[in-house]
């Protein structure tokens, strides 16, 4: 029995997780046929296995119709993967990510749609409440390509709001992006159209715990979000409320040792109440700008990361369209109000923002409080 089936075969075991099958296999250096021959003494040396479980153990792997059971219904996953183009990744093969290696409870196995990032690559998850605001959309937006203009992979959990927003932001901007999802591979709940999760496995990877098949249920979501903060180096929280999975994500990244960052926001805003609240504890770094996470990471940052070749040398006035040409002319070296902005285009402030937006991801405009908005000096 191959090492595929047999991880595969244990997560089927009542009473395990993936806690205990790293403590399992790391028990037996890593030889996990050798379990197949294991009594329930030795057993019971591992740490956290008692001797009911032991037993229970033993008993799974011994019965002979609950074995084989086991054994078909996990060959007929690897079948299933095989139908959806996607592959199982078990923690011993070389291209299981390094990272998620080191936490508490790495999945024994990955099933992966796509491609995962090299090893050496730095990675970012960025997470966020499904109720994302304008600013939190831009701000998601603006993080993102920049972070992609440095070779930063985004990881995310595909749900609506900031998490698919940082997906289609990296995207766009031609970057590598991971959604890690709760559900199986199979299934992809919020882009039921398939809008952005084909160019996700184009340009990167969907990756799951779960097996195909398998129902969405509430538990699955903190075990999915330990995953996104595990398997980068640190996590961005743009907009998050007091309770949400954006900051179980952060908390998580916090005990697996990750660095945490934070956007800060409104004091009136309810979905930047809980990204105040980790900058005010100090459990995350306010960031305003790619610059105070480059910051953060220091040498690490520069050596994994290269700005993209022809990105560096575009001008942000480029290729403008004739809106845009005439709300570059109309803006001086001093911040101007949207109102008096639109009188000077002959733009309505709905398409004024619009334009606005574009030309604030691309670094040409800067937007200041109370709708002021200044052009940049290049």
């Amino acid at each position: 029995m191959d090492n595929t089936i047999l991880l595969l075969l244990l997560t089927l075991i009542p009473g395990i997780g993936p806690a205990k099958i790293k403590a399992i296999t790391a028990h037996l250096h890593n030889r996990v046929t050798d379990i197949l021959h294991t009594d329930v003494t030795e057993l019971m040396q591992v740490p956290g296995i008692g001797e009911a479980l032991a037993r229970q153990i033993y008993s799974f792997l011994h019965h002979r119709e609950t074995r084989q059971a086991a054994e078909s219904a996990a060959e007929e996953q690897i079948a299933r993967l095989h139908h959806y183009n996607a592959k199982a990744i078990t923690i011993f093969d070389p291209d299981y990510p390094r990272l998620l290696k080191e936490i508490y409870d790495p999945p024994p196995c990955l099933f992966v749609r796509g491609r995962v990032p090299e090893a050496n690559a730095l990675s970012l998850a960025i997470v966020g409440t499904r109720q994302a605001s304008l600013y939190g959309r831009q701000s998601t937006a603006l993080l993102c390509r920049e972070l992609v203009n440095f070779g930063v992979i985004i990881f995310s959990g595909m749900a609506y709001g900031i998490d698919t927003a940082a997906h289609a932001a990296t995207l766009d901007s031609g970057g590598m992006t991971v959604a890690v999802l709760a559900s199986g591979v199979d299934t992809i709940y919020t882009d039921p159209k398939g809008k952005l999760w084909p160019r996700i496995i184009e340009n990167g990877a969907l990756i799951s715990e779960e097996w195909i098949g398998s129902k969405l249920s509430p538990g699955k979501f903190p075990k999915r979000n330990r995953i996104i903060s595990g398997i980068t180096d640190g996590t961005v929280v743009i907009e998050s409320d007091v309770k949400g999975g954006a900051l179980i994500t952060a908390a998580t990244a916090l005990e697996q040792n990750r660095e945490v960052f934070a956007v800060p926001g409104s004091i009136f805003s309810r979905t930047s109440r809980g990204t105040n609240k980790l900058i005010q504890q100090g459990q995350a770094k306010a960031i305003m700008s790619v610059d105070d996470i480059i910051t953060e990471f220091g040498r690490q940052f520069i050596p994994c990361c290269s700005v993209k070749p022809g990105l560096q040398h575009d001008s942000p006035i480029s290729h403008l369209s004739s809106q845009e040409e005439s709300i570059m002319q109309s803006m001086g070296s001093e911040p101007m109000h949207i109102d008096t902005l639109a009188t000077a285009t002959n733009i309505d402030v709905s398409s004024l923002l619009v334009y606005l937006f574009e030309l604030e991801m691309r670094a040409a405009v800067v937007q200041q409080p109370g709708q002021f908005f200044q052009k940049k000096s290049f």
